[in-house]
């Protein structure tokens, strides 16, 4: 089982919508994946055209008491073939403070997933706006990060941090971690998005999917329809952007590059 987080503390640069289309990309190519939303704000649950309000027991308690196997119970199905998932709301605010007091607190969510390893192609973790507990944990239990950056200067300033955050997780346990950056949100017609997405390829050179997202209103019409956009508009722009992305994460699995 290859896992992956989708991390950026930087919110609004598409980490939901990767998850669901990524993931259901990967169904197509014959790959069964699981779907982790560790927000929240619930952000992939409501993606995928489920109330967060609904489930009285999520990953929150999975990753609390990882040791119970919780796991095998929250995993849910998807209108998607293939695609599952593990529901989030706000019970998961209050995993921060709780883990915190915990011996090994950065491990619970890999613990927590160890009793699913051999069910699942594919993990696809959908992290948090921000840097604390829970994102730590994804990036503990996973073996590459998907970074999604929108291609404005503006978002070049949360890289810093955040590739902070991975060099420490890669001294304090998960040495093999690697990360590449996902451009996302691109706008073709401005001069700034070209300038800034050239940019992130000479900065991150080796570390940058050659995937380009293209900004498009379809992200947000599949969103409120509840369907991941290869559903919703499986010949749009963006469809064929995260299945070229699925050929890329496929092909990095069997070269391990």
């Amino acid at each position: 089982m290859a896992v992956y987080s989708i991390t950026n503390q930087k919110g609004g640069v598409g980490k939901s919508t990767t998850c669901a289309s990524l993931g259901t990309a990967l169904t197509e190519k014959g790959k069964k994946v699981l779907l982790v939303d560790l927000d929240p704000q619930a952000g992939l649950t409501t993606v995928l055209g489920f109330n967060p309000d609904s489930f009285e027991t999520t990953i929150y308690n999975a990753l609390l008491y990882p040791e119970k196997q919780i796991i095998k119970e929250i995993i849910k199905k998807t209108k998607v073939d293939n695609l599952y998932f593990t529901p989030s709301n706000l019970d998961l605010s209050g995993a921060e403070g709780e883990l915190l007091g915990e011996i090994g607190w950065d491990r619970n969510l890999k613990e927590a997933l160890s009793p699913i390893l051999n069910d699942f192609d594919f993990v696809l973790i959908d992290c948090p706006p921000s840097l604390g507990v829970l994102t730590t944990n994804a990036l503990m239990a996973a073996e590459r990060v998907i970074i999604p950056v929108q291609t404005e200067y503006l978002s070049f300033r949360s890289l810093k941090q955040l590739n902070s955050i991975i060099s420490k997780v890669k001294a304090k346990g998960n040495p093999a971690l690697k990360e590449k950056v996902l451009r996302t949100m691109h706008n073709t017609r401005t001069i700034h998005s070209r300038e800034t997405s050239e940019e992130l390829e000479k900065l991150f050179k080796g570390k940058i999917y050659k995937t380009l997202v293209k900004r498009t209103i379809k992200f947000a019409d599949s969103a409120l329809a509840g369907e991941p956009i290869l559903v919703f508009a499986r010949k749009s722009d963006g469809a064929l952007a995260y299945r070229e992305l699925a050929e890329e994460i496929i092909h990095e699995q069997k070269t391990n590059h």
